[in-house]
């Protein structure tokens, strides 16, 4: 079994930053990527950006160069830290892992509010 947890969203002001975390655990024997996505309300979930087992990056638009993606692969964590908040970063972001012969798993999301 898999688990994903995240932590460090928050009401923020725009302008201002914050910084998730995410820890996998359990049955895991070999990483291809992590990553984060988000999901606003009445809105599909989208690619926020994901970090590959080499470390190669990939930015939503929307995101590049506010957001930084990294990761500790000894420890199994990545890494969001979001900086220039707009209102429109306000969402759900989940923690996607693809690992195990490339299979999917996701944390259960925290939530980010960007409002004055």
């Amino acid at each position: 079994q898999v688990q994903l947890v995240e932590s460090g969203g928050g009401l923020v002001q725009p302008g201002g930053s914050l910084r998730l975390s995410c820890a996998a655990s359990g049955s895991i024997f070999s990483i291809n990527a992590m990553g984060w996505y988000r999901q606003a309300p009445g809105k599909q979930r989208e690619l926020v950006a994901t970090i590959t087992n080499g470390g190669s990056t990939n930015y939503a638009d929307s995101v590049k160069g506010r957001f930084t993606i990294s990761r500790e692969n000894a420890k199994k964590q990545v890494y969001l830290q979001m900086n220039s908040l707009k209102p429109e970063d306000t969402a759900v972001y989940y923690c996607n892992l693809i690992a195990n012969s490339w299979r999917q798993y996701w944390g259960q999301g925290t939530q980010v509010t960007v409002s004055s």
